[in-house]
């Protein structure tokens, strides 16, 4: 079982590497994961602002194929399945009150996860290939894909954790 999971989530990560067009979209999220990594595990506006920035990135590569421009934005989203907008809406949405957040300095009530930048950047990538702007490389959200990305969660954050954390402490 274990096996099949990892198979899977290996997919998640190496699928947006394979194909070129995808490869602009989701390094930037790379990015954001290793400054997250840099600076402190506790919230705080400084890195909800980085959260803001990464789910805004997320969410405008993977909706920008849908939007025509015609001196007025006319957007098509009808051929867009109703599971990648309802998560590209949610991640524009969490992206735009943590990168307000961050920069007004006050979280909403019961909004300060929303300055947990490290988990954010790792879900935008290991969703990016479901969510993926380019319909033929996109990955079916499935059920078997969700339980990977959530049981691998915990062992990737502490590789990344104990892994970085010499250059975190780094003065």
């Amino acid at each position: 079982m274990i096996e099949h999971l990892w198979g899977i989530f290996a997919e998640l990560i190496r699928t947006p590497f394979q194909h070129l067009e995808l490869v602009w979209g989701i390094v930037p999220l790379y990015f954001g994961l290793l400054l997250s990594e840099m600076t402190s595990s506790k919230a705080s506006y400084r890195t909800a602002i980085q959260t803001g920035f990464s789910f805004l990135w997320a969410g405008a590569q993977w909706i920008y194929p849908y939007v025509k421009f015609h001196g007025i934005t006319d957007v098509e989203l009808n051929s867009m399945s109703p599971i990648n907008l309802a998560v590209t809406s949610l991640v524009l949405l969490f992206g735009v009150v943590a990168f307000v957040s961050g920069v007004m300095k006050s979280f909403p009530r019961y909004g300060r996860f929303l300055g947990y930048t490290r988990f954010a950047n790792y879900f935008m990538i290991a969703i990016f290939a479901m969510q993926s702007p380019i319909k033929a490389y996109q990955l079916p959200w499935t059920w078997d894909r969700l339980i990977a990305i959530a049981l691998f969660a915990v062992p990737i954050w502490l590789v990344l954790h104990y892994g970085l954390m010499p250059v975190r402490n780094r003065k």
